[in-house]
């Protein structure tokens, strides 16, 4: 398998979590069983999921002043899992290019969401990138932070749903 497919198997599990919120390690171990990844590809999968995860509120903070006459809150979920997944990728893997995290989120848009939504997510990725150079300024995980990403997608994680998370179509604010 692949890179690609894990991420796709990311976004998606991401997905349903921004919807099911309970039970981590319950939801983690049903999906796995049902779109099953190599070892090599759960691992990267499970990197991913706890990286989002875990920097949700540091992502959202660089995402939402670039949602140029929007607001996080009305970006629709799909939207919004596909650029944390992908800026978290630029910021915190250093193995993968930011332009293959930027052309992977415009590809799970076109798949997962509409036109529109590939247009601007490829806008505030690109923006992202060029106000933050992640390409050069990846944070590297040190050795704790990589012991925690594994040991997290073993214990449960503990997600808020709010109101102003509700799945609907992006609004002007």
């Amino acid at each position: 398998m692949s890179r690609k497919l894990a991420r796709e198997r990311a976004f998606m599990f991401l997905y349903s979590l921004e919807i099911q919120t309970e039970d981590y390690s319950l939801q983690r171990e049903l999906f796995l069983n049902e779109w099953r990844l190599s070892r090599a590809d759960t691992d990267f999968f499970d990197l991913v999921v706890t990286g989002v995860l875990k920097n949700k509120e540091e992502l959202d903070e660089e995402i939402g002043p670039r949602l140029i006459g929007w607001v996080i809150s009305r970006v629709p979920r799909v939207d919004l899992t596909i650029l944390r997944l992908a800026l978290f990728e630029m910021k915190h893997l250093k193995d993968i290019p930011t332009s293959v995290s930027i052309s992977e989120a415009v590809i799970l848009a076109g798949k997962y969401s509409d036109e529109k939504s590939r247009s601007y997510i490829n806008a505030v990725l690109g923006n992202l990138e060029r106000e933050g150079s992640y390409s050069g300024q990846k944070k590297e995980l040190g050795p704790q932070e990589e012991a925690e990403q594994e040991e997290e997608p073993r214990q449960e994680v503990e997600l808020q749903e709010t109101e102003s998370d509700a799945d609907t179509e992006c609004q002007p604010s």
